[in-house]
């Protein structure tokens, strides 16, 4: 994560963050939104989910945004952001950057896509946002920025240290069966091996730069097959962290029903179809660069 966060920064610094907004602006009236908010979405696939949410703070001013172009938006995010950390993650897990980016870029783009068409057709949540959190004004300082990032990292330290007691725990208590089971339908209809339950449930809750150090250890521990890896950290990629994610997103003035249930109803029919395609014996199980 280090080098990502490295390589991020000096990035934005060098302005690279509005060139990729330059080029999402003609995208952003195909999904009913203003153009500004390319930078929005740029932002947050840069960076982070709260940075993403500064920034469109920034952006709104006497702008009024809906509640269906708002939650547009914000399926976009939940989608695709933070990638140089999340690719990053699924590279060490043995998946290749060829194949999260554009799953998560594209796959936000056609869910975004969807929900206007949807809320268009039904001419539902056209009523003005109101947000309900507002950022507070932080230093735009180098040393302002470490702080903040050797915070998160010492965070995370510590949040993975204590995963890795508590999974050892379920397993010696038999509790990790018992989730085991009660995700088998999901995992079945997936086609998901349980051995790859933890590394499901721990993205699904906590998000796969909190969920890193777990993620990485059971796709390497060799326990889980590289299908089951390829397929597991794909679905996590369009449905991870559904608890906070979902929550900041909603505190922006966004529609729950699509931001939550639309976010995983079009995660799990996305992975259907590419379970279908990726066969055990597929090429496309082995797909971590060189």
């Amino acid at each position: 994560m280090v080098p990502a966060l490295l390589i991020v920064k000096l990035l934005t610094v060098l302005g690279f963050t509005e060139v990729i907004a330059l080029a999402l602006a003609p995208l952003m009236a195909v999904v009913g939104l203003p153009q500004e908010m390319g930078l929005v979405w740029a932002t947050a696939m840069l960076t982070n989910l709260y940075t993403g949410m500064v920034v469109f703070f920034e952006l709104m001013g006497d702008q009024q945004l809906t509640v269906a172009q708002v939650s547009v938006l914000g399926v976009m995010m939940l989608l695709a952001h933070a990638l140089p950390i999340e690719g990053a993650v699924a590279k060490l897990s043995g998946i290749a950057w060829r194949i999260t980016l554009p799953l998560r870029i594209i796959g936000g783009f056609v869910l975004g896509f969807i929900t206007h068409q949807v809320y268009q057709f039904g001419g539902w949540q056209q009523q003005q946002a109101v947000m309900v959190w507002q950022p507070e004004q932080t230093s735009n300082s180098f040393l302002s920025w470490f702080g903040d990032q050797l915070a998160m990292l010492i965070s995370i330290f510590f949040i993975i240290m204590a995963l890795m007691f508590l999974l050892r725990a379920l397993r010696w208590l038999g509790i990790e069966v018992l989730i085991q089971k009660a995700l088998s339908p999901l995992l079945n209809a997936l086609t998901i091996g349980k051995e790859a339950t933890n590394v499901c449930v721990i993205g699904l809750t906590l998000g796969l730069s909190f969920g890193a150090g777990l993620l990485i250890d059971e796709a390497k521990s060799g326990k889980i097959k590289p299908r089951d890896v390829l397929l597991s950290v794909c679905f996590l990629g369009l449905a991870h962290s559904v608890i906070e994610d979902t929550i900041l997103i909603i505190l922006l003035g966004a529609d729950i029903m699509s931001i939550l249930w639309g976010r995983l109803l079009f995660a799990f029919v996305v992975m259907i179809v590419i379970a279908r395609l990726v066969k055990d014996d597929s090429p496309a199980a082995l797909v971590s660069d060189s």
